[in-house]
C-alpha cells in the first residue's frame, strides 16, 4: 500500500524558504522586493503569502526607514522545526 503525503500549502513552503535565507529576527527583515528577489517569486504572491503568514501570527512586520519588512516569528520558526519532527 503506498502512503500518499500531503502537497506542502504554498505559504507554508514560503515560510520554509524565509526562515532558510534567515529572515527570523527583527533585525533581517526583509521588504517584499528583497524577498521576491532572493526566492525568485513574483513580489504580487510575496505579499498574498506574507498575508496568509502574519494572518496566523508565523510573520511579523515593521517599518524601516519607512519601508516595511518582514520576518519569520517564533510560532513561524516553530511551525518550520515542527515540520522536520
Amino acid at each position: 500500500m503506498k502512503v500518499r503525503i500531503p502537497p506542502i500549502p504554498d505559504e507554508t513552503y514560503f515560510l520554509c524558504m524565509l526562515h532558510n535565507i534567515g529572515a527570523t529576527m527583527p533585525e533581517r527583515s526583509l521588504s517584499i522586493e528583497e524577498i521576491a528577489v532572493r526566492t525568485a517569486m513574483d513580489p504580487s504572491k510575496v505579499e498574498e503569502n506574507l498575508r496568509k503568514l502574519a494572518a496566523s501570527n508565523y510573520i511579523e512586520a515593521r517599518v524601516v526607514g519607512g519601508t516595511k519588512r518582514y520576518h519569520v516569528t517564533l510560532n513561524g520558526i516553530r511551525k518550520v522545526l515542527s515540520m522536520y519532527s
